[in-house]
């Protein structure tokens, strides 16, 4: 399988091939034979850290090495939260729908998001830096609505607030990609 994908030609597909080769990797020097079963849920997180989400690929790569039926390895990375069948966004934005966010605005500020960045709720922007997606609760309903961008809360949203907080980490994954280049060089 990751031989079949290294001789592609894309330099993404290198890197994919790469990636599943950590994986492999991973798997040959950590898992025995007789805890093969007892080791997915760790191999499906190494999976999910490597790649940043669990490709096809790897769950058929998984299946292969642990001999577990890739239904069964579906079934788990679509019951436990942590786990993403798709990538994910650089910056995950979620909007609280819960009763005091939606009764304070937060339908308004998911709407202006969407507006924005030209996406539904699930999806992630072409250039991969957000994603948008929807939570009952986040914990703060006293000051609602609320926001969360990855580990940042913003509290007592209005939607003027949004290209804002937008534009914010816009440039913050410039600044990141001009470190990476210094970096290179």
């Amino acid at each position: 399988m990751i031989k079949n994908i290294e001789k592609r030609e894309t330099g993404d597909q290198k890197e994919f091939a790469k990636k599943l080769r950590l994986v492999d990797t991973h798997i040959r020097e950590t898992v025995s034979e007789e805890n093969r079963k007892g080791a997915l849920m760790g191999v499906l997180h190494k999976a999910q850290n490597v790649f940043g989400y669990l490709p096809r690929e790897a769950m058929e790569l998984i299946s292969q090495r642990l001999s577990v039926p890739t239904a069964h390895i579906y079934g788990m990375a679509t019951f436990y939260n942590y786990f993403s069948l798709k990538p994910k966004a650089k910056f995950q934005i979620c909007v609280c729908k819960g009763t005091a966010c939606y009764v304070g605005g937060g339908a308004r500020i998911l709407q202006t998001l969407k507006k924005e960045l030209k996406i539904n709720e699930g999806d992630i922007t072409a250039d991969g830096l957000f994603g948008l997606n929807i939570t009952r609760c986040l914990g703060c309903c006293g000051l609602s609505p609320v926001m969360q961008v990855n580990d940042d809360i913003y509290v007592r949203m209005v939607p003027e607030k949004v290209k804002a907080i937008l534009e914010t980490y816009r440039r913050l994954d410039k600044v990141g990609k001009k470190k990476k280049a210094v970096r290179r060089k």
